[in-house]
């Protein structure tokens, strides 16, 4: 059956079909416009936890979103697909988080020499299989890419869309990022671990056809973060939380924020957004919630408004963690995530 066949006898307005894929599709890989990899890793977060499961989640959660979005009618038309979770991924990320375990003990409470150099070794052991895991996905998603697809990343912890800027940048001669967080994420090497979900951004500046970050919604940054954003000398630019809010009491509004934001962007951007840039009514079980952050339609409205002034070359979404008797976060994770399929292509 073709795909114009199959969008003509698929009812958008019925249940999802037990056997269909994300968002209750009908369509093949091969007949999908958009490609979403799942990356169930989160081997380094070190408060709450939980973020390898929101691949899963999100994918169960969106077979009850409405297919008809407004501002993407044609969008579920498109075809979206998640790729295999792979299950060999997480049962990694379950082991190894236990050996980061050993590292962060060791660093706040401190051993023996004994101690100590368990610590080590399973600190090299992290780093070299967390750099596994980026060319692991840096090879998924370029392969969909090299297919024609639009490709979305949905982890996971934050540190899982590596991988995915380099594909870009071996793909686009520049682009930019714009980065959604409650955090900067600049540490380097937080806790020794050279790919923690709290360095992302500082381990993407190495990448030369990177132009420009765009860091929005930001509440929460240490001393070493903000040297090294300093250091940038404008290639990264900040805009917290509290100072959107501030002049936004002074009556500037929303909207004149959101082209201050964009025009700070190149032509081409990536967008990087981890669920903790909103506000954590939103998202009560992610892994490090802050107080602040947006309601779901100022970041939707600032998507939106950025994908009509820029062109949208891939996104990621994060730091989805299921909660433990409630489907909420995921619910919510589910519902950005179909928006940010629809700014793909637009």
């Amino acid at each position: 059956m073709s795909k114009a066949t199959k969008i003509k006898q698929f009812d958008p307005n019925n249940p999802a079909a037990a056997d269909a894929g994300i968002y209750g599709l009908p369509f093949t890989a091969e007949e999908c416009d958009i490609v979403l990899v799942p990356v169930p890793w989160e081997v380094t977060t070190s408060y709450g936890g939980g973020t390898s499961h929101g691949p899963a989640a999100i994918r169960e959660a969106s077979q009850q979103v409405d297919l008809f979005h407004p501002e993407f009618p044609e969008l579920w038309k498109r075809g979206i697909w998640m790729d295999e979770i792979p299950a060999a991924l997480q049962e990694q990320s379950d082991a190894l988080k236990k050996e980061a375990q050993r590292v962060m003990e060791v660093l706040v409470e401190g051993g023996d020499a004994k101690k100590k150099a368990r610590a080590k070794k399973a600190l090299e052991l992290v780093n070299a299989e967390c750099a596994v895991m980026n060319d692991w996905v840096e090879q998924r998603c370029g392969y969909w890419m090299d297919q024609g697809k639009q490709v979305g990343l949905v982890g996971g912890d934050h540190s899982t869309p590596l991988g995915l800027f380099r594909a870009q940048a071996k793909r686009h001669k520049e682009f930019g990022i714009l980065h959604l967080d409650a955090h900067l994420d600049l540490r380097i090497a937080y806790e020794g671990f050279t790919f923690s979900h709290a360095s992302i951004l500082y381990n993407a500046l190495p990448l030369k056809p990177l132009k420009k970050v765009v860091s929005v919604g930001i509440r929460d940054f240490c001393e070493q973060e903000n040297t090294v954003f300093l250091k940038q000398k404008g290639r990264v630019r900040v805009v917290r939380s509290a100072d959107i809010r501030r002049q936004q009491f002074k009556g500037v509004t929303w909207r004149e924020q959101c082209d201050a934001i964009i025009d700070a962007l190149p032509e081409k951007v990536h967008i990087s957004f981890d669920i903790d840039g909103l506000d954590p009514t939103l998202c009560p079980n992610t892994g490090t919630p802050v107080p602040g952050g947006f309601q779901f339609e100022e970041a939707t409205y600032l998507l939106s408004r950025l994908a009509k002034k820029r062109t949208i070359i891939g996104f990621d979404l994060v730091e989805v963690a299921p909660g433990p008797n409630d489907e909420w976060d995921a619910n919510v994770g589910a519902r950005m995530l179909f928006h940010l399929c629809g700014l793909l292509g637009r």
